[in-house]
């Protein structure tokens, strides 16, 4: 068990980005959320049919889609969660693995669907954490009886495996050092708390952004980024986040390619031509789906925050893949 405890705190100190995010369409369960422990927006599932997939978006660390809702078509569905732990979601009370995380996010979809035995078609979208989950209720999609996944989009990550396989070459290890120091949950807890969460958090984004940080910048991000990784728990549950990806995942992913599971149906990764382009190998990709499944690449110039850094291109592509599944 995780014992983490939950600032609630951190649901209304402050609105700004809610009131944003709201102008663009989308409704919030601001006002329920310390019920409902998972933090939400969403458009168009009141009467949402099973055959029309929702469009599930997953942020990263930290990242939102402010840019892309204005961009996308009003007609697509959409369930825009804070993940377990980040944001305004309360942490889990057990290990915050990628397969219980995304469990707990399409449990609360599925509370807010309409009702009906037909599974819900879904189209999973992630960016860096986010798409970790996605990889992971893809490649789990049998245990998943109340929906069907019709297509992954996976934003900026090479898979799990080949990225600590990557910490051999020096120089690549460097530039991702946090993937061996978060997972030291306490002792990372306790060094961003001393440095400051907000000041961490931005010297991140600093170090990982590209040529496009200026639009990333845009609606007082850093601002909403700093104020999410003030709270010890947001700061303990990321931690966790990447612990797990240390431990437990690799287990799970070295038995996926043991036993054979793969992701199947339609997969699309973008990556950043000046930072995940340079520094992983995204082909190896294709030894995560399986026959079966359909695999395209797509690449975005700037740095690792394509959504916020290039949105346009990146809403052209989820349009497009929208539209062909």
């Amino acid at each position: 068990m995780v014992d983490i405890p939950w600032d609630k705190s951190c649901i209304t100190a402050s609105t700004d980005d809610v009131d944003y995010m709201t102008s663009l369409g989308l409704k919030s369960n601001l006002k329920t959320t310390a019920e409902e422990k998972l933090f939400y927006y969403s458009r168009g599932l009141e009467d949402v049919k099973p055959d029309t997939p929702v469009l599930v978006l997953l942020h990263g660390y930290p990242q939102t889609w402010r840019h892309i809702i204005p961009l996308l078509p009003k007609s697509i569905p959409l369930f825009i969660p804070d993940l377990c732990g980040y944001g305004r979601s309360s942490p889990l009370t057990t290990a915050h693995n990628k397969l219980a995380v995304g469990r707990t996010l399409l449990s609360t979809l599925h509370s807010i669907l309409p009702s009906g035995s037909t599974p819900q078609s879904l189209i999973l979208c992630g960016h860096d954490r986010g798409a970790r989950i996605a990889h992971r209720l893809t490649v789990s999609a049998r245990s998943l009886p109340n929906f069907t996944i019709t297509g992954t989009i996976l934003l900026d990550i090479m898979p799990t495996l080949s990225q600590w396989a990557s910490g051999s070459t020096p120089s690549k290890s460097v530039g991702f050092y946090h993937w061996s120091f978060l997972p030291n949950v306490s002792l990372a807890t306790e060094m961003i708390l001393a440095l400051g969460g907000p000041r961490y958090v931005e010297s991140c984004i600093q170090r990982w952004a590209g040529s496009g940080i200026q639009t990333l910048e845009q609606h007082n991000a850093m601002s909403v980024y700093g104020r999410a990784f003030s709270y010890e728990h947001v700061i303990r549950a990321s931690c966790e986040d990447y612990r797990a990806s240390a431990f437990e995942e690799v287990e799970e992913h070295e038995g996926d390619q043991r036993d054979g599971r793969k992701m199947e149906g339609r997969v699309v990764v973008g990556y950043s031509k000046g930072f995940l382009g340079q520094r992983g190998r995204v082909e190896e990709w294709g030894q995560w789906v399986g026959e079966g499944g359909r695999l395209d690449f797509r690449g975005f110039e700037g740095g690792h925050f394509v959504a916020e850094e290039c949105p346009e291109e990146v809403a052209e592509m989820i349009g497009e893949f929208y539209g062909g599944v």
